[in-house]
Protein backbone atom coordinates (compact mmCIF):
# COMPACT_ATOMS: atom_id res chain seq x y z
CA UNK A 1 0.00 0.00 0.00
CA UNK A 2 1.21 3.51 -0.80
CA UNK A 3 2.57 5.80 1.94
CA UNK A 4 0.03 8.17 3.49
CA UNK A 5 -0.08 11.53 1.76
CA UNK A 6 -1.83 14.73 2.75
CA UNK A 7 -2.25 15.74 -0.89
CA UNK A 8 -5.94 15.54 -1.72
CA UNK A 9 -6.74 13.41 -4.82
CA UNK A 10 -9.59 14.32 -7.18
CA UNK A 11 -12.70 14.25 -4.99
CA UNK A 12 -15.68 13.64 -7.28
CA UNK A 13 -14.65 10.19 -8.51
CA UNK A 14 -13.34 8.99 -5.17
CA UNK A 15 -16.63 9.64 -3.38
CA UNK A 16 -18.51 6.90 -5.26
CA UNK A 17 -15.78 4.77 -6.82
CA UNK A 18 -16.26 1.09 -5.98
CA UNK A 19 -12.51 0.74 -5.77
CA UNK A 20 -12.06 3.47 -3.18
CA UNK A 21 -15.12 2.35 -1.19
CA UNK A 22 -13.73 -1.17 -0.93
CA UNK A 23 -10.30 0.12 -0.04
CA UNK A 24 -11.61 2.42 2.68
CA UNK A 25 -13.82 -0.32 4.12
CA UNK A 26 -10.74 -2.50 4.51
CA UNK A 27 -8.82 0.39 6.09
CA UNK A 28 -11.65 1.05 8.54
CA UNK A 29 -11.81 -2.62 9.45
CA UNK A 30 -8.08 -2.89 10.09
CA UNK A 31 -8.14 0.37 12.03
CA UNK A 32 -10.75 -1.06 14.38
CA UNK A 33 -9.71 -4.70 14.61
CA UNK A 34 -6.22 -3.89 15.90
CA UNK A 35 -7.53 -2.11 19.02
CA UNK A 36 -10.07 -4.91 19.40
CA UNK A 37 -7.34 -7.53 19.55
CA UNK A 38 -5.37 -5.42 22.00
CA UNK A 39 -8.50 -5.08 24.14
CA UNK A 40 -9.12 -8.83 24.14
CA UNK A 41 -5.60 -9.36 25.46
CA UNK A 42 -5.50 -6.52 27.98
CA UNK A 43 -9.00 -6.54 29.52
CA UNK A 44 -8.33 -9.56 31.77
CA UNK A 45 -5.22 -7.83 33.14
CA UNK A 46 -7.13 -4.56 33.61
CA UNK A 47 -9.87 -6.38 35.53
CA UNK A 48 -7.33 -8.09 37.76
CA UNK A 49 -5.44 -4.84 38.32
CA UNK A 50 -8.45 -2.62 39.02
CA UNK A 51 -10.76 -5.23 40.54
CA UNK A 52 -14.34 -5.93 39.51
CA UNK A 53 -15.79 -2.86 41.25
CA UNK A 54 -13.32 -0.37 39.78
CA UNK A 55 -13.60 -1.93 36.33
CA UNK A 56 -17.38 -1.52 36.56
CA UNK A 57 -16.78 2.12 37.47
CA UNK A 58 -14.44 2.56 34.50
CA UNK A 59 -17.13 1.11 32.23
CA UNK A 60 -19.66 3.59 33.60
CA UNK A 61 -17.20 6.44 33.11
CA UNK A 62 -16.96 5.58 29.40
CA UNK A 63 -20.75 5.41 29.24
CA UNK A 64 -21.14 8.89 30.73
CA UNK A 65 -18.52 10.31 28.38
CA UNK A 66 -20.26 8.76 25.38
CA UNK A 67 -23.66 10.07 26.42
CA UNK A 68 -22.51 13.65 26.80
CA UNK A 69 -21.69 13.80 23.12
CA UNK A 70 -25.39 14.75 22.87
CA UNK A 71 -24.06 18.31 22.97
CA UNK A 72 -22.72 17.67 19.47
CA UNK A 73 -26.24 18.55 18.18
CA UNK A 74 -25.59 16.22 15.25
CA UNK A 75 -23.03 18.61 13.75
CA UNK A 76 -20.41 15.90 13.23
CA UNK A 77 -22.68 13.85 10.96
CA UNK A 78 -24.07 16.99 9.33
CA UNK A 79 -20.52 18.12 8.54
CA UNK A 80 -19.77 14.83 6.81
CA UNK A 81 -22.98 14.92 4.77
CA UNK A 82 -22.73 18.49 3.52
CA UNK A 83 -18.98 18.42 2.91
CA UNK A 84 -19.50 15.24 0.85
CA UNK A 85 -22.21 16.98 -1.18
CA UNK A 86 -19.98 20.01 -1.73
CA UNK A 87 -17.02 17.91 -2.82
CA UNK A 88 -19.26 15.83 -5.08
CA UNK A 89 -20.49 19.00 -6.79
CA UNK A 90 -17.01 20.47 -7.05
CA UNK A 91 -17.66 23.22 -4.45
CA UNK A 92 -14.39 22.70 -2.57
CA UNK A 93 -14.07 26.43 -1.85
CA UNK A 94 -17.12 26.25 0.44
CA UNK A 95 -15.84 23.36 2.55
CA UNK A 96 -13.63 25.36 4.89
CA UNK A 97 -16.42 27.78 5.75
CA UNK A 98 -18.75 24.98 6.76
CA UNK A 99 -16.10 23.10 8.75
CA UNK A 100 -15.10 26.14 10.79
CA UNK A 101 -18.71 26.99 11.49
CA UNK A 102 -19.15 23.50 12.92
CA UNK A 103 -15.91 23.67 14.92
CA UNK A 104 -16.80 27.02 16.48
CA UNK A 105 -20.23 25.84 17.55
CA UNK A 106 -18.80 22.53 18.81
CA UNK A 107 -16.35 24.38 21.03
CA UNK A 108 -19.17 26.35 22.65
CA UNK A 109 -21.35 23.27 23.05
CA UNK A 110 -18.43 21.30 24.49
CA UNK A 111 -17.93 23.87 27.23
CA UNK A 112 -21.65 23.75 28.04
CA UNK A 113 -21.54 19.94 28.20
CA UNK A 114 -18.51 20.01 30.47
CA UNK A 115 -20.23 22.42 32.88
CA UNK A 116 -23.36 20.26 32.98
CA UNK A 117 -21.41 17.07 33.73
CA UNK A 118 -19.36 18.91 36.36
CA UNK A 119 -22.53 20.09 38.05
CA UNK A 120 -24.33 16.73 38.17
CA UNK A 121 -21.30 14.63 39.15
CA UNK A 122 -22.08 14.70 42.90
CA UNK A 123 -25.66 13.61 42.17
CA UNK A 124 -24.47 10.76 39.94
CA UNK A 125 -21.88 9.49 42.38
CA UNK A 126 -23.79 9.79 45.65
CA UNK A 127 -27.43 9.20 44.74
CA UNK A 128 -27.94 7.63 41.29
CA UNK A 129 -25.17 5.04 41.00
CA UNK A 130 -24.77 2.23 43.50
CA UNK A 131 -21.08 2.94 44.14
CA UNK A 132 -19.38 1.39 47.20
CA UNK A 133 -18.57 4.05 49.84
CA UNK A 134 -14.82 3.45 49.59
CA UNK A 135 -14.90 4.35 45.86
CA UNK A 136 -17.05 7.48 46.05
CA UNK A 137 -14.11 9.90 46.18
CA UNK A 138 -12.31 8.15 43.35
CA UNK A 139 -15.48 8.10 41.25
CA UNK A 140 -16.05 11.82 41.77
CA UNK A 141 -12.49 12.70 40.69
CA UNK A 142 -12.85 10.45 37.63
CA UNK A 143 -16.02 12.15 36.44
CA UNK A 144 -14.57 15.61 37.04
CA UNK A 145 -11.65 14.71 34.78
CA UNK A 146 -14.02 13.41 32.12
CA UNK A 147 -15.62 16.86 31.84
CA UNK A 148 -12.40 18.14 30.23
CA UNK A 149 -12.66 15.65 27.39
CA UNK A 150 -16.15 16.65 26.21
CA UNK A 151 -15.14 19.76 24.17
CA UNK A 152 -12.10 17.88 22.87
CA UNK A 153 -14.24 15.03 21.57
CA UNK A 154 -16.84 17.33 20.00
CA UNK A 155 -14.34 19.49 18.14
CA UNK A 156 -12.46 16.41 16.94
CA UNK A 157 -15.74 15.12 15.49
CA UNK A 158 -16.08 18.07 13.11
CA UNK A 159 -12.51 17.83 11.84
CA UNK A 160 -12.87 14.08 11.41
CA UNK A 161 -16.21 14.54 9.62
CA UNK A 162 -14.56 16.64 6.93
CA UNK A 163 -11.89 13.99 6.39
CA UNK A 164 -14.57 11.28 6.14
CA UNK A 165 -16.46 13.28 3.53
CA UNK A 166 -13.28 13.50 1.47
CA UNK A 167 -12.84 9.69 1.81
CA UNK A 168 -9.48 10.22 3.55
CA UNK A 169 -9.87 7.20 5.78
CA UNK A 170 -6.19 6.33 5.54
CA UNK A 171 -5.48 9.51 7.51
CA UNK A 172 -8.31 8.98 9.97
CA UNK A 173 -7.24 5.44 10.77
CA UNK A 174 -3.60 6.44 11.08
CA UNK A 175 -4.75 8.56 14.04
CA UNK A 176 -7.68 6.60 15.46
CA UNK A 177 -6.06 3.17 15.48
CA UNK A 178 -3.13 4.10 17.78
CA UNK A 179 -5.40 6.25 19.95
CA UNK A 180 -7.96 3.46 20.39
CA UNK A 181 -5.20 0.98 21.14
CA UNK A 182 -3.85 3.27 23.85
CA UNK A 183 -7.30 3.28 25.47
CA UNK A 184 -6.60 -0.33 26.48
CA UNK A 185 -2.86 -0.03 27.01
CA UNK A 186 -2.85 3.11 29.16
CA UNK A 187 -4.82 1.50 32.04
CA UNK A 188 -2.04 -1.10 32.24
CA UNK A 189 0.59 1.64 32.14
CA UNK A 190 -1.26 3.49 34.87
CA UNK A 191 -1.46 0.36 37.02
CA UNK A 192 2.29 -0.22 36.61
CA UNK A 193 2.91 3.39 37.67
CA UNK A 194 0.67 2.95 40.70
CA UNK A 195 -2.09 5.26 39.43
CA UNK A 196 -5.66 5.03 40.64
CA UNK A 197 -8.60 5.39 38.26
CA UNK A 198 -8.42 9.22 37.98
CA UNK A 199 -4.76 8.99 36.93
CA UNK A 200 -5.62 6.44 34.25
CA UNK A 201 -8.40 8.67 32.92
CA UNK A 202 -5.93 11.59 32.82
CA UNK A 203 -3.62 9.58 30.58
CA UNK A 204 -6.47 8.80 28.19
CA UNK A 205 -7.41 12.50 28.17
CA UNK A 206 -3.91 13.45 26.99
CA UNK A 207 -4.27 11.05 24.04
CA UNK A 208 -7.67 12.53 23.10
CA UNK A 209 -6.12 16.00 23.01
CA UNK A 210 -3.37 14.70 20.75
CA UNK A 211 -6.00 13.29 18.37
CA UNK A 212 -7.66 16.71 18.19
CA UNK A 213 -4.43 18.48 17.31
CA UNK A 214 -3.59 15.92 14.62
CA UNK A 215 -7.01 16.19 12.93
CA UNK A 216 -6.69 19.97 13.06
CA UNK A 217 -3.34 19.92 11.23
CA UNK A 218 -4.66 17.45 8.63
CA UNK A 219 -7.62 19.70 7.85
CA UNK A 220 -5.35 22.70 7.37
CA UNK A 221 -3.22 20.72 4.91
CA UNK A 222 -6.06 19.15 2.92
CA UNK A 223 -8.35 22.20 2.90
CA UNK A 224 -5.86 25.10 2.76
CA UNK A 225 -8.65 27.68 3.06
CA UNK A 226 -9.81 26.17 6.34
CA UNK A 227 -8.73 29.28 8.21
CA UNK A 228 -11.84 31.10 6.99
CA UNK A 229 -15.17 31.25 8.79
CA UNK A 230 -18.71 31.77 7.54
CA UNK A 231 -22.23 31.18 8.80
CA UNK A 232 -23.50 27.73 7.90
CA UNK A 233 -25.06 26.95 11.26
CA UNK A 234 -28.68 27.08 10.04
CA UNK A 235 -27.96 24.53 7.33
CA UNK A 236 -26.06 22.24 9.67
CA UNK A 237 -28.68 22.49 12.38
CA UNK A 238 -31.55 21.73 9.99
CA UNK A 239 -29.99 18.32 9.47
CA UNK A 240 -28.32 17.92 12.84
CA UNK A 241 -31.39 18.53 15.00
CA UNK A 242 -32.67 15.03 14.20
CA UNK A 243 -29.25 13.52 14.73
CA UNK A 244 -29.29 15.30 18.08
CA UNK A 245 -32.47 13.52 19.08
CA UNK A 246 -30.81 10.24 18.16
CA UNK A 247 -27.74 11.33 20.12
CA UNK A 248 -29.89 12.00 23.17
CA UNK A 249 -32.16 8.96 23.03
CA UNK A 250 -29.75 6.51 21.39
CA UNK A 251 -27.21 6.33 24.24
CA UNK A 252 -30.09 5.87 26.71
CA UNK A 253 -31.27 2.89 24.67
CA UNK A 254 -27.71 1.53 24.50
CA UNK A 255 -26.61 2.13 28.08
CA UNK A 256 -29.82 2.03 30.10
CA UNK A 257 -29.38 -1.68 30.79
CA UNK A 258 -26.09 -1.10 32.62
CA UNK A 259 -27.47 1.71 34.75
CA UNK A 260 -30.48 -0.47 35.60
CA UNK A 261 -28.17 -3.36 36.51
CA UNK A 262 -26.11 -1.07 38.74
CA UNK A 263 -29.24 0.25 40.43
CA UNK A 264 -31.16 -3.04 40.80
CA UNK A 265 -28.24 -5.48 41.18
CA UNK A 266 -24.61 -4.40 41.84
CA UNK A 267 -21.38 -3.01 40.38
CA UNK A 268 -20.07 -6.56 40.05
CA UNK A 269 -23.12 -7.49 37.97
CA UNK A 270 -22.30 -4.59 35.62
CA UNK A 271 -18.88 -6.13 35.04
CA UNK A 272 -20.34 -9.59 34.32
CA UNK A 273 -22.69 -7.98 31.81
CA UNK A 274 -20.53 -5.25 30.31
CA UNK A 275 -17.50 -7.46 29.53
CA UNK A 276 -19.40 -9.81 27.17
CA UNK A 277 -21.34 -6.81 25.87
CA UNK A 278 -18.20 -4.83 25.08
CA UNK A 279 -16.59 -7.92 23.55
CA UNK A 280 -19.42 -8.98 21.26
CA UNK A 281 -20.41 -5.47 20.19
CA UNK A 282 -16.88 -5.05 18.87
CA UNK A 283 -18.24 -7.06 15.94
CA UNK A 284 -19.85 -3.78 14.92
CA UNK A 285 -16.49 -2.89 13.41
CA UNK A 286 -17.56 -4.95 10.39
CA UNK A 287 -20.75 -3.05 9.48
CA UNK A 288 -19.31 0.21 10.81
CA UNK A 289 -16.25 -0.13 8.57
CA UNK A 290 -18.62 -0.35 5.62
CA UNK A 291 -21.28 2.19 6.60
CA UNK A 292 -18.75 4.84 7.61
CA UNK A 293 -17.51 4.65 4.03
CA UNK A 294 -20.99 4.41 2.52
CA UNK A 295 -22.47 7.40 4.37
CA UNK A 296 -20.69 10.10 2.30
CA UNK A 297 -21.21 7.97 -0.82
CA UNK A 298 -24.97 7.78 -0.17
CA UNK A 299 -24.99 11.56 0.31
CA UNK A 300 -23.17 12.13 -2.98
CA UNK A 301 -25.43 9.70 -4.89
CA UNK A 302 -28.55 11.32 -3.48
CA UNK A 303 -27.27 14.69 -4.65
CA UNK A 304 -26.73 13.20 -8.12
CA UNK A 305 -30.20 11.54 -8.03
CA UNK A 306 -28.61 8.19 -8.90
CA UNK A 307 -31.11 5.90 -7.16
CA UNK A 308 -30.14 2.85 -9.17
CA UNK A 309 -26.54 2.96 -7.91
CA UNK A 310 -27.75 3.73 -4.42
CA UNK A 311 -30.04 0.68 -4.36
CA UNK A 312 -27.22 -1.45 -5.71
CA UNK A 313 -24.90 -0.39 -2.88
CA UNK A 314 -27.65 -0.95 -0.30
CA UNK A 315 -28.51 -4.50 -1.36
CA UNK A 316 -24.97 -5.73 -1.79
CA UNK A 317 -23.85 -4.21 1.50
CA UNK A 318 -26.56 -6.15 3.31
CA UNK A 319 -25.45 -9.39 1.72
CA UNK A 320 -21.79 -8.89 2.62
CA UNK A 321 -22.59 -8.08 6.26
CA UNK A 322 -24.89 -11.10 6.52
CA UNK A 323 -22.36 -13.53 5.05
CA UNK A 324 -19.43 -12.37 7.15
CA UNK A 325 -21.10 -11.68 10.48
CA UNK A 326 -23.56 -14.55 10.31
CA UNK A 327 -20.75 -17.10 10.43
CA UNK A 328 -18.91 -15.23 13.19
CA UNK A 329 -22.02 -14.95 15.40
CA UNK A 330 -22.71 -18.64 14.88
CA UNK A 331 -19.26 -19.58 16.19
CA UNK A 332 -19.65 -17.27 19.20
CA UNK A 333 -23.04 -18.75 20.04
CA UNK A 334 -21.77 -22.34 19.83
CA UNK A 335 -18.58 -21.79 21.82
CA UNK A 336 -19.60 -18.93 24.15
CA UNK A 337 -18.86 -20.88 27.33
CA UNK A 338 -15.49 -22.10 26.12
CA UNK A 339 -14.51 -18.62 24.90
CA UNK A 340 -15.31 -16.98 28.24
CA UNK A 341 -13.61 -19.71 30.24
CA UNK A 342 -10.38 -19.48 28.27
CA UNK A 343 -10.44 -15.67 28.16
CA UNK A 344 -11.68 -14.66 31.63
CA UNK A 345 -11.96 -17.81 33.71
CA UNK A 346 -14.65 -20.11 35.08
CA UNK A 347 -16.46 -17.40 37.06
CA UNK A 348 -17.24 -15.33 33.97
CA UNK A 349 -18.09 -18.48 31.99
CA UNK A 350 -20.73 -19.46 34.54
CA UNK A 351 -22.32 -16.03 34.89
CA UNK A 352 -21.95 -14.54 31.41
CA UNK A 353 -22.33 -17.37 28.86
CA UNK A 354 -26.06 -16.93 28.25
CA UNK A 355 -25.62 -13.16 28.15
CA UNK A 356 -22.97 -13.48 25.45
CA UNK A 357 -25.13 -15.81 23.34
CA UNK A 358 -28.19 -13.56 23.49
CA UNK A 359 -26.21 -10.40 22.79
CA UNK A 360 -24.42 -12.01 19.84
CA UNK A 361 -27.75 -12.63 18.12
CA UNK A 362 -28.78 -9.03 18.80
CA UNK A 363 -25.52 -7.75 17.35
CA UNK A 364 -26.18 -9.61 14.08
CA UNK A 365 -29.63 -8.01 13.77
CA UNK A 366 -28.26 -4.56 14.58
CA UNK A 367 -25.36 -4.96 12.16
CA UNK A 368 -27.80 -5.49 9.31
CA UNK A 369 -29.77 -2.44 10.49
CA UNK A 370 -26.61 -0.32 10.11
CA UNK A 371 -27.16 -0.30 6.34
CA UNK A 372 -30.70 1.19 6.16
CA UNK A 373 -29.79 3.59 8.97
CA UNK A 374 -26.80 4.91 6.99
CA UNK A 375 -28.91 5.17 3.84
CA UNK A 376 -31.71 7.14 5.50
CA UNK A 377 -29.23 9.57 7.04
CA UNK A 378 -27.23 9.83 3.83
CA UNK A 379 -30.29 10.73 1.72
CA UNK A 380 -31.37 13.42 4.17
CA UNK A 381 -33.91 11.55 6.32
CA UNK A 382 -32.27 11.48 9.78
CA UNK A 383 -35.71 12.23 11.22
CA UNK A 384 -36.86 8.64 10.71
CA UNK A 385 -34.25 6.88 12.91
CA UNK A 386 -34.79 9.63 15.51
CA UNK A 387 -38.56 9.12 15.56
CA UNK A 388 -38.09 5.37 15.85
CA UNK A 389 -35.85 5.85 18.89
CA UNK A 390 -38.44 8.09 20.53
CA UNK A 391 -41.03 5.37 19.97
CA UNK A 392 -38.79 2.65 21.40
CA UNK A 393 -37.64 4.49 24.54
CA UNK A 394 -40.75 4.22 26.77
CA UNK A 395 -41.27 0.61 25.74
CA UNK A 396 -37.65 -0.27 26.47
CA UNK A 397 -37.59 1.36 29.91
CA UNK A 398 -40.42 -0.83 31.13
CA UNK A 399 -39.17 -4.01 29.49
CA UNK A 400 -35.57 -3.72 30.69
CA UNK A 401 -36.63 -2.96 34.27
CA UNK A 402 -39.02 -5.91 34.36
CA UNK A 403 -36.64 -8.43 32.77
CA UNK A 404 -33.66 -7.44 34.94
CA UNK A 405 -35.83 -7.79 38.02
CA UNK A 406 -36.94 -11.24 36.89
CA UNK A 407 -33.86 -12.74 35.22
CA UNK A 408 -30.90 -10.56 36.20
CA UNK A 409 -28.26 -9.81 33.59
CA UNK A 410 -29.70 -12.41 31.19
CA UNK A 411 -32.96 -10.45 31.29
CA UNK A 412 -31.04 -7.30 30.38
CA UNK A 413 -29.59 -9.09 27.34
CA UNK A 414 -33.06 -10.25 26.24
CA UNK A 415 -34.51 -6.75 26.61
CA UNK A 416 -31.66 -5.22 24.59
CA UNK A 417 -32.03 -7.76 21.79
CA UNK A 418 -35.80 -7.28 21.59
CA UNK A 419 -35.32 -3.53 21.28
CA UNK A 420 -32.69 -4.04 18.57
CA UNK A 421 -35.07 -6.29 16.60
CA UNK A 422 -37.85 -3.67 16.73
CA UNK A 423 -35.45 -0.95 15.61
CA UNK A 424 -34.26 -3.04 12.65
CA UNK A 425 -37.82 -3.79 11.59
CA UNK A 426 -38.70 -0.09 11.58
CA UNK A 427 -35.55 0.94 9.68
CA UNK A 428 -36.00 -1.65 6.95
CA UNK A 429 -39.70 -0.84 6.65
CA UNK A 430 -38.91 2.85 6.21
CA UNK A 431 -36.24 2.13 3.61
CA UNK A 432 -38.51 -0.08 1.55
CA UNK A 433 -41.58 2.17 1.80
CA UNK A 434 -40.34 5.74 2.07
CA UNK A 435 -37.34 5.49 -0.23
CA UNK A 436 -39.09 2.95 -2.45
CA UNK A 437 -36.40 0.31 -2.48
CA UNK A 438 -38.13 -2.96 -3.31
CA UNK A 439 -37.62 -5.99 -1.03
CA UNK A 440 -37.43 -8.01 -4.27
CA UNK A 441 -34.00 -6.49 -4.75
CA UNK A 442 -32.78 -8.58 -1.80
CA UNK A 443 -34.02 -11.78 -3.41
CA UNK A 444 -32.54 -10.99 -6.79
CA UNK A 445 -29.07 -10.23 -5.44
CA UNK A 446 -28.83 -13.36 -3.25
CA UNK A 447 -29.46 -11.86 0.20
CA UNK A 448 -32.47 -14.06 0.93
CA UNK A 449 -30.55 -17.15 -0.21
CA UNK A 450 -27.71 -16.18 2.14
CA UNK A 451 -30.17 -15.92 5.03
CA UNK A 452 -31.63 -19.36 4.31
CA UNK A 453 -28.16 -20.90 3.98
CA UNK A 454 -27.13 -19.45 7.36
CA UNK A 455 -30.20 -20.92 9.06
CA UNK A 456 -29.34 -24.37 7.64
CA UNK A 457 -25.71 -23.93 8.71
CA UNK A 458 -26.77 -22.96 12.25
CA UNK A 459 -28.95 -26.06 12.59
CA UNK A 460 -26.26 -28.38 11.31
CA UNK A 461 -23.56 -26.82 13.51
CA UNK A 462 -25.68 -27.02 16.65
CA UNK A 463 -26.54 -30.65 15.95
CA UNK A 464 -22.91 -31.50 15.29
CA UNK A 465 -21.69 -29.85 18.50
CA UNK A 466 -24.41 -31.60 20.51
CA UNK A 467 -23.50 -35.01 19.10
CA UNK A 468 -19.79 -34.42 19.74
CA UNK A 469 -20.24 -32.92 23.23
CA UNK A 470 -17.80 -35.39 24.78
CA UNK A 471 -15.11 -34.72 22.17
CA UNK A 472 -12.12 -32.46 22.95
CA UNK A 473 -12.65 -28.79 22.16
CA UNK A 474 -10.12 -28.91 19.32
CA UNK A 475 -11.98 -31.76 17.61
CA UNK A 476 -15.33 -29.95 17.92
CA UNK A 477 -13.78 -26.77 16.56
CA UNK A 478 -12.31 -28.54 13.54
CA UNK A 479 -15.64 -30.18 12.70
CA UNK A 480 -17.51 -26.87 12.87
CA UNK A 481 -14.72 -25.26 10.85
CA UNK A 482 -15.30 -27.89 8.18
CA UNK A 483 -18.98 -26.94 7.99
CA UNK A 484 -18.01 -23.28 7.70
CA UNK A 485 -15.68 -24.14 4.83
CA UNK A 486 -18.52 -25.90 3.00
CA UNK A 487 -20.71 -22.85 3.59
CA UNK A 488 -18.01 -20.58 2.17
CA UNK A 489 -17.78 -22.71 -0.98
CA UNK A 490 -21.57 -22.65 -1.37
CA UNK A 491 -21.66 -18.88 -0.91
CA UNK A 492 -18.86 -18.38 -3.43
CA UNK A 493 -20.59 -20.42 -6.11
CA UNK A 494 -24.26 -19.67 -5.49
CA UNK A 495 -24.69 -16.43 -3.54
CA UNK A 496 -22.04 -14.16 -5.03
CA UNK A 497 -22.37 -13.22 -8.70
CA UNK A 498 -19.59 -13.04 -11.27
CA UNK A 499 -18.85 -9.36 -10.69
CA UNK A 500 -18.62 -9.87 -6.92
CA UNK A 501 -16.31 -12.83 -7.26
CA UNK A 502 -14.13 -10.84 -9.62
CA UNK A 503 -14.05 -7.89 -7.22
CA UNK A 504 -13.01 -10.08 -4.31
CA UNK A 505 -10.21 -11.59 -6.35
CA UNK A 506 -8.92 -8.09 -7.01
CA UNK A 507 -8.93 -6.95 -3.37
CA UNK A 508 -5.21 -7.57 -2.97
CA UNK A 509 -4.51 -5.32 -5.95
CA UNK A 510 -6.16 -2.41 -4.16
CA UNK A 511 -3.12 -2.10 -1.90
CA UNK A 512 -0.80 -1.74 -4.89
CA UNK A 513 -2.86 0.81 -6.79
CA UNK A 514 -2.09 4.53 -6.67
Amino acid sequence: MNPISLKNPPINKNLVSGKILARNTILNFIGQVIPLLVGVITIPFIIRGLGIERFGLLSLAWVVLGYFTIFDLGLGRATTKYVAEMLGKGEEDQVSHLVWTAVTVQAILGVVGALVLFGITPLLVKHILNIPPELVGEAKDTFYLLTLSIPIVLISGSFRGALEAAQRFELINAVKCPASTLTFLLPLVGLLLGFHLPGIVALILVVRFGVLLTFFVMNLRIFPRSRKYSGFFARLFAYGKWVTITSIVGPVLVYLDRFMIGSILSMAAIAYYSVPYEAVTRLWIIPASLTTTLFPAFSALEGAKDRQRLGYLFARSLKYVLLVLGAVVLVIGLFAKEILQIWLGADFAIKSTLVLQILAFGVLINSLAHIPSALLRGVGRPDLPAKFHLLELPLYIGVVWFLISQWGIAGAAVAWTLRIALDALLLFGATFKVYRISPRLLASNGTMLACFALVVLAGMSYGLKTLTGTFPLLAQSLLVLGLLALFAVFAWKNILDNSERGALLKVVKLWKSP
